[in-house]
């Protein structure tokens, strides 16, 4: 297998552009075009990680957390982010990483601790702006379902549980095909006006080269007349954070247990008890502390994530629960979610997950 057919996979899952400006996801060691007979899914890569992959022999480590994060200045071996490049390099290893843009894409991170939970009738939490937009495209009568196919084919007119969305409307298009130029219909210098149909469909900003790409190929004009319109409204799938319902409501400190027992966790951080029934969960893997407004705005009644910091404890505000269950207990799940992803398009290809418990942080 080329490591770039699984990039493939991975990117049309969560891609890339979705990743937070401050991230950096992608291959950061390695040819896309080397072939590769297996991959180690991880959370962080460190250099045991590494060292577990040469032992097995796989080319790739894909890790949740990017291992190149800021900017190397040199490769020197002088910290633990540069050993463990060298470490790759050495022994021929690629290393990619799938982080924020996975945060961002209802199937990713957070939809893993929901099932985990048990969590139903999920809905984004936080969704990112920007995300939508709108195609209008003027095709010939003829042609509308041909150039229509072809985007929904390519990702468009999809909304919420809905896809094959569109809208048409009738009307006359002029033209003058200039010098040079072989048009469709009309002749070269004369004014020609032909029945066409004014298509519009709502498509994600991450599919737009694609759809594009599509409409371009159906569509039987030499120049094709096409509008792009930026939307305000909220992709429902893209962003951060989920919340949804329990399957039967909880006491907190039943709920709070049974947060420790799926997660394998020696402590929960937590905001004081209120006393009140769990029915509506909020939840964002890593670092979640930036959510517990829209948390509390969404009628959550207990919000998990980790790295919570001794004052955003008070932001809780006794409107709801705020428990920490620490970065790595909150996204610990993220790598079978991962290698799930890739068996199911490539079923005979090996996918390991490590063995390595990379957490930095222990209790005593």
């Amino acid at each position: 297998m080329r490591i770039k057919e699984l990039i493939a996979v991975l990117e049309a899952w969560a891609p890339r552009s979705l990743q937070e400006d401050y991230d950096n996801t992608g291959l950061h060691v390695g040819d896309p075009e080397a072939k590769v007979n297996g991959a180690l899914v991880c959370l962080d890569c460190t250099e045991d990680v590494v060292e577990e992959a040469a032992r097995l022999g796989l080319g790739l480590i894909i890790s949740h957390h990017p291992v190149i994060f800021r900017g190397l200045k040199s490769l020197a071996g002088g910290g633990h982010v540069e050993r463990t490049v060298l470490a790759a390099v050495k022994h021929g290893i690629g290393l990619y990483a799938i982080h924020t843009n996975l945060d961002n894409v209802s199937s990713g991170v957070n939809a893993e601790i929901a099932a985990r939970l048990g969590l139903t009738g999920l809905q984004t939490l936080a969704p990112k702006p920007g995300q939508l937009r709108k195609l209008v495209v003027f095709v010939p009568n003829d042609h509308v379902e041909v150039v229509r196919n072809a985007l929904f084919h390519a990702g468009a007119g999809s909304i919420g549980a809905y896809d094959e969305c569109s809208f048409g409307v009738e009307g006359l298009g002029s033209f003058r095909a200039g010098p040079g130029s072989v048009p469709f219909i009309g002749r070269p210098g004369e004014r020609h006006i032909e029945p066409e149909v004014r298509v519009e469909v709502l498509y994600p900003l991450a599919r737009e080269r694609a759809i594009l790409a599509g409409m371009r190929q159906a569509h039987p004009y030499e120049e094709v007349a096409y509008d792009l319109v930026p939307l305000a409204n909220d992709h429902p799938e893209i962003g951060a954070g989920s919340v949804g319902e329990l399957e039967r409501p909880s006491s907190e400190a039943d709920f709070l247990f049974r947060v420790k027992e799926v997660f394998g966790l020696k402590v929960v951080r937590h905001t004081r008890l209120l006393g009140r029934q769990v029915e509506r969960v909020a939840l964002c893997g890593g670092s979640g502390a930036f959510l517990i407004g829209k948390a509390k705005a969404a009628g959550a009644d207990v919000y998990l994530t980790g790295d919570v910091k001794y004052h955003e404890f008070f932001d809780a505000d006794g409107r709801l629960v705020v428990a920490d269950i620490g970065h790595y207990g909150s996204e610990q799940f993220t790598t079978h979610l991962i290698q799930r992803r890739l068996r199911e398009y490539f079923p005979t290809f090996a996918v390991r997950l490590t063995e390595i418990v990379t957490d930095p942080i222990h209790h005593f």
